[in-house]
């Protein structure tokens, strides 16, 4: 556990009839010292120096196992551990207590000697402007799990993924779990609320109270969420930073990779949904992170909910419709006490009016799934917006040529629309799937939904259904193959 263990020379903490040495990395009871492993000192560390705080699971793991992958397992050995040794539990005291479904609290009182007071108190309130945290993150403790032991290595790490997937989410997360770690704090700056003529340079440095010279010892992390509309100028931004920042770690969301040297891009997957076999227990379907979150949302919002055998038909349909994105799943679960599972599932025709409300204190692109996807849309250059409705009316993956065969004409010819259709992936408006030497393309639901309905007002509709239908029949007729409809 690198970060910890030269940040606090001196320094003692007692608790009970206990005083843990950090420098010596000892604990004495009175005179006699505790026979304890590196490891579970460590975790006994990192809960002491946060005393009377919740530190999840993966938070310690993240700390204290930074470079190694490690499963739950282990850490319960070593607070077990801990508890003996301590004597935890016995004559009334207790030390370390497991809060359900949040991690570990350290609850016994800490004391520090005079010389370390000014350690401990800055360890007690880290230096960052993250918003609080409302609701826990589901799913996703593998991923940040593996983001926090990967950015203090890295220079630029980008989360990308389509809208409403939880970029913003993931990447706020492990921010929270390496408050520790970064000497001087974590900072975010979200992008979204600036515009293309913002000096980003000066937005970092204002965030991070600092000049460009004073950047060079700076050890910290910035959080740059929501690049995508910023591209040209988060380029430029990054080379600067990386030449006057050498120890500035950079964590950015983007729906799509921001293509600069030094950047890791990490894809952020959809919610795991539940196949037709999960549907024996409720036991089993809550083994799935998207019926998780829909669950934990629905708990929330009616109190009493319960997941009954039942429902798991109705529910397993509406993960797998909303494609396992969180965004579109948690505003579902908000409509839970008005129409209860089956009547969510009835609506999903509808998606997009379903999961217009249910989010008033998030920002405005988050408030809805429309709001989201117009995020992206409104983005898009006028030929990406035309061919991405125009592929609303493949319903399942499509492959290039079905697509040059259903949408090209005089004005979009197949060299124009291969070129778009490979910034559309770029951009995650599309899904791509390979298969051997075949690559296909698919849009999630909610995408071709909103695809659609622009379609739609386009008055074009009609035009490109009915070409769609002569080019599936056509293939069919000449190859018997089955494309996808």
């Amino acid at each position: 556990m690198n970060s910890l263990n030269n940040s606090h020379a001196a320094s003692v903490l007692r608790f009970g009839p206990y005083a843990f040495h950090l420098r010596q990395r000892l604990i004495l009871d009175g005179d006699r010292q505790l026979r304890m492993g590196g490891r579970a000192l460590d975790i006994l560390q990192v809960l002491v120096e946060r005393a009377g705080r919740v530190v999840s699971k993966e938070q310690l793991i993240a700390l204290v196992w930074p470079t190694s992958v490690v499963e739950e397992i282990n850490l319960r050995v070593h607070i077990a551990a801990l508890r003996r040794a301590l004597g935890d539990g016995e004559n009334g005291q207790r030390y370390i207590v497991n809060v359900p479904q949040r991690g570990y609290s350290f609850v016994a009182p800490v004391h520090c000697d005079s010389a370390a007071q000014v350690v401990f108190e800055s360890l007690q309130a880290p230096q960052h402007n993250l918003p609080a945290r409302l609701t826990p993150v589901t799913g996703r403790d593998s991923l940040v799990g593996g983001l926090v032991r990967q950015l203090p290595l890295s220079r630029l790490m980008t989360i990308t993924g389509p809208a409403g997937v939880g970029k913003s989410t993931v990447a706020l997360r492990a921010a929270e779990l390496l408050l520790q770690h970064f000497t001087d704090g974590v900072w975010l700056l979200d992008l979204s609320l600036l515009d293309a003529d913002t000096a980003l340079l000066a937005q970092v440095l204002h965030t991070l109270d600092s000049d460009l010279p004073g950047l060079r010892t700076r050890h910290a992390l910035l959080v740059l969420d929501n690049c995508e509309h910023l591209g040209e100028a988060c380029r430029s931004l990054l080379e600067q930073l990386f030449q006057a920042a050498p120890r500035l770690s950079i964590l950015a969301t983007s729906r799509e990779a921001l293509q600069v040297s030094l950047e890791t891009v990490q894809p952020l997957p959809p919610l795991t949904t539940p196949g037709a076999a999960a549907l024996n227990s409720v036991e089993e379907a809550m083994g799935y992170s998207a019926v998780q979150l829909f669950v934990s949302r629905a708990r929330a919002r009616q109190h009493g909910f319960s997941l009954r055998q039942q429902d798991l038909k109705a529910l397993r349909d509406i993960c797998r419709r909303l494609d396992g994105l969180p965004l579109a799943i948690e505003l579902a679960a908000a409509q839970i006490d008005a129409l209860a599972i089956v009547g969510v599932q009835a609506q999903l025709d509808n998606c997009l009016q379903l999961l217009s409300h249910g989010r008033r204190t998030a920002v405005s692109r988050h408030q809805s799934m429309k709001a989201a996807l117009d995020w992206s849309y409104q983005r898009l250059s006028d030929s990406e917006q035309q061919v991405l409705q125009r592929l609303s009316v493949f319903k399942m993956a499509f492959t290039l040529d079905a697509a040059i065969g259903v949408i090209s004409c005089a004005q979009l010819p197949a060299s124009t629309l291969v070129a778009v259709i490979e910034r559309l992936a770029h951009k995650s408006l599309l899904m791509v799937e390979r298969g051997g030497s075949r690559v296909r393309y698919r849009m999630l639901n909610t995408t071709r939904r909103y695809a659609r309905e622009q379609l739609e007002q386009s008055g074009e509709l009609s035009d490109f259904e009915r070409r769609h239908a002569r080019y599936i029949g056509r293939a069919q007729r000449t190859s018997g193959l089955q494309l996808a409809v």
